[in-house]
């Protein structure tokens, strides 16, 4: 592979990388738990942090039951700040962060924090490996004192 294809190729990799924080949340916004779920990979993992609470949902089954509650409170994310670090052809890990606001509340902020993402290639293309969600404050929904 010329210099060229190798440049085109990794350009195309990151740019498929930071597409999946962004279509995550359209399915978000649009209620798509499908598209949600489909952004990981089969043994994908989902891991809201807060302090030393923590809530988990592994693999495509549990990510659906947990994206179902989850977008029931009606988040609306908003991501900024996206670093990506490609450690070779089919892996990578990135951070982003992100301000939390309800379309129940008259689209209040609710939260704010950022989200530890390991990503890897499939026969698919580039997934969600796992997603961390670090809480620096929430107010409702999945992770919150409510829940």
């Amino acid at each position: 592979m010329s210099d060229i294809d190798t440049a085109l190729s990794q350009l195309l990799d990151r740019e498929a990388i930071r597409d999946l924080p962004v279509r995550y949340c359209d399915c978000v916004w649009q209620g798509d738990i499908d598209g949600l779920v489909k952004l990981f990979a089969d043994d994908g993992v989902f891991v809201i942090k807060m302090g030393d609470k923590e809530v988990r949902a592994e693999g495509r089954s549990a990510l659906l039951d947990f994206y179902k509650e989850g977008t029931a409170h009606l988040p609306r994310p908003y991501i900024h700040n996206h670093v990506v670090d490609q450690s070779d052809a089919k892996n990578a890990s990135g951070r982003c962060y992100l301000d939390l606001r309800s379309a129940k509340s008259n689209m209040e902020w609710i939260g704010a924090g950022f989200y530890n993402d390991r990503y890897v290639k499939t026969d698919s293309g580039w997934r969600f490996a796992s997603r961390e969600f670090n809480v620096l404050r929430i107010d409702e929904g999945p992770g919150s004192d409510e829940s």
